[in-house]
């Protein structure tokens, strides 16, 4: 089965912990240190379109990219939710993105980044969002460290809801964390249906990532903590960084 194929109807009631609205307020802050004005968003890695609805509420012009149709679908059923101008919606994998024009900004949220566990991907998706992203425009994105990947290994995981029951185990092994998934969905006649997946993260060094973005043609790049304007600890789980496109 492919990624996300079952856990998409799920997802957004496992990720009701996520704090959207603070992790939006975060993004928000790092934009407006954009050197132009940022009207229209690129949602890179969008899933079920809950960041992207979100800055769609709060005024912003969004196009949202996923390379899973069973995540857009989720995001498009939510049509309405917001005032402004609807999000755009494209079937397009990281690396190859493609849109019509430029953008004044590119958020990548929820370690998206990781799940590109082949280094090169993640240079050709710098690559393109430098193509795509307006000169003096922002790029901002998130990723799980290396020390919270590490201390994955050998974990198991529980998260239900009444209709949900999802267990699923991790391995750690040479930069690359699988996570097995064993998802369980009440159904309407009251049987459950069990589905399985499989995910893979790989872990990047934040020196590696800020010379790929240099690479790239991106400057002014700067890491910082969890939803925090400083420098990362020693044991930052998650980090975010900023650049702007030269």
């Amino acid at each position: 089965m492919s990624c996300y194929e079952a856990l998409a109807g799920a997802y957004d009631a496992l990720t009701e912990d996520v704090g959207y609205a603070q992790r939006a307020d975060f993004l928000e802050k790092l934009l407006r240190r954009s050197a132009i004005p940022v009207k229209l968003v690129l949602d890179l890695a969008c899933g079920t379109g809950t960041m992207t609805w979100l800055l769609t509420q709060r005024g912003y012009e969004v196009i949202g990219v996923d390379g899973s149709e069973d995540m857009l679908a989720a995001a498009m059923s939510k049509g309405g939710q917001a005032a402004g101008v609807p999000p755009v919606f494209l079937h397009q994998s990281m690396p190859k993105l493609d849109l019509y024009g430029t953008v004044d900004a590119a958020v990548c949220c929820l370690d998206s980044l990781n799940y590109l566990t082949d280094p090169e991907d993640v240079r050709r998706t710098f690559r393109r969002l430098h193509l795509f992203v307006a000169p003096g425009g922002m790029l901002v994105f998130d990723v799980n460290t290396v020390a919270k990947l590490q201390a994955l290994d050998g974990q198991v995981f529980l998260d239900e809801t009444e209709d949900t029951y999802c267990v699923w185990r991790t391995e750690y092994s040479r930069g690359l964390c699988t996570y097995y998934m064993d998802l369980f969905r009440r159904r309407r006649d009251g049987a459950w249906r069990r589905s399985a997946e499989l995910h893979r993260q790989r872990a990047y060094t934040a020196e590696e990532l800020t010379a790929w973005l240099a690479e790239a043609g991106f400057g002014d790049i700067r890491v910082y903590g969890d939803g925090k304007l400083r420098r990362p600890k020693e044991d930052e789980q998650r980090i975010y960084f900023s650049c702007v496109r030269k």
